[in-house]
């Protein structure tokens, strides 16, 4: 039986980036993050192993997020709120989630 292939020097470096943005700003989504990485010039399929070795609370994430708007913005009904989750690229579920979070 072959071990799986070691992880690439690329895929930690786009590990290490997707780890700054989730520490230092957060309220990613896993696309939203994804696509973060990949603007940094690492490849989609780096990007998305990076974030995947990661075992981020996407749950938590769409929490952070909510409370940025509502903190940042504000004027947000329920409704609305999980609609912006929706298009930052959160399932409806971690939208729904994001914002009972953030006490709306």
């Amino acid at each position: 039986m072959t071990p799986p292939p070691a992880e690439t020097p690329s895929e930690r470096q786009a590990a290490l980036d997707a780890q700054s943005y989730l520490t230092n700003i957060g309220g990613f989504s896993r696309l939203g993050l994804i696509a973060q990485v990949e603007f940094d010039k690492f490849s989609a399929a780096d990007a998305t192993y990076g974030i995947d070795s990661l075992n981020v609370d996407w749950n938590a994430q769409a929490c952070i997020d909510a409370r940025n708007y509502l903190t940042n913005v504000g004027g947000f009904s329920h409704q609305e709120l999980v609609d912006q989750l929706v298009f930052d690229q959160f399932t409806v579920a971690q939208a729904v989630y994001g914002v009972s979070c953030a006490g709306l």
